[in-house]
Parts: structure tokens; C-alpha cells; sequence
């Protein structure tokens, strides 16, 4: 059984191929492996760089509710004093407090005005 370019006449190295049909293929092929290896390493970097933003904000996000957590503390805290002033005969001093806090809101509220 004979092929074309099998036989006496064929060169060593191209396993039977003829040279111009083997070549285009093979550069093509040697092309695309090219363009898929630097679209596979570009999503490698991309996905590396996605794990490390990922895991920075997790780190962020778990400070940010310890900062909750010992806000919602004091806060709680806080309340407790105020309904321990409000059960006692301290109405003055309930009511100095609450002007406090209105004049606080005011200052507030001007120096975000003027801006």
C-alpha cells in the first residue's frame, strides 16, 4: 500500500505529510496554542488578583462589624444611663441633656450648611 509522499522518495522528518500541507497546519496550530496560553495566563493573573481583593475586604467587612459590635455596646450602654435618669426625680437634668443634644444637631447641621 503505498501513500503520497511515503516511499523511497520521502524526507525523514515530515512522517508522511507533504511539506507545504503539514507546515500551514502545524504553524496554525502552533499559533492558536500561543494565543490560548496568554488568554489562560491573563485569567490566571486576573483570578489571582480577584482571591486577594476578596480577601482583603473579608478582613475589612470582619473589622467593620467588630466596630458594630463595640458601638452597639456602648450604645446600649448609653440607653441604659438615659432610662436610669428618665426613672429618677432628675427631670433638670434630663432636660439639660436634651438641649445638649439639640444644640449639638444645630452646630451640626450649620457647619454641613456652610459647606
Amino acid at each position: 500500500m503505498r501513500r503520497a509522499g511515503l516511499g523511497d522518495g520521502a524526507p525523514a522528518g515530515n512522517y508522511g505529510y507533504t511539506s507545504s500541507g503539514y507546515s500551514v497546519y502545524e504553524e496554525e496550530n502552533e499559533r492558536l496554542t500561543e494565543s490560548l496560553r496568554t488568554k489562560v495566563s491573563a485569567i490566571k493573573s486576573l483570578s489571582i488578583e480577584i482571591g486577594t481583593e476578596v480577601k482583603n475586604q473579608n478582613k475589612m467587612l470582619s473589622e467593620m462589624d467588630n466596630d458594630f459590635d463595640s458601638t452597639g455596646g456602648l450604645l446600649g450602654a448609653t440607653m441604659g444611663r438615659l432610662r436610669m435618669l428618665s426613672r429618677g426625680s432628675q427631670t433638670k437634668l434630663l432636660c439639660y441633656m436634651m438641649l445638649f443634644a439639640l444644640f449639638v444637631f444645630f452646630v451640626i447641621y450649620w457647619i454641613i450648611k456652610l459647606r
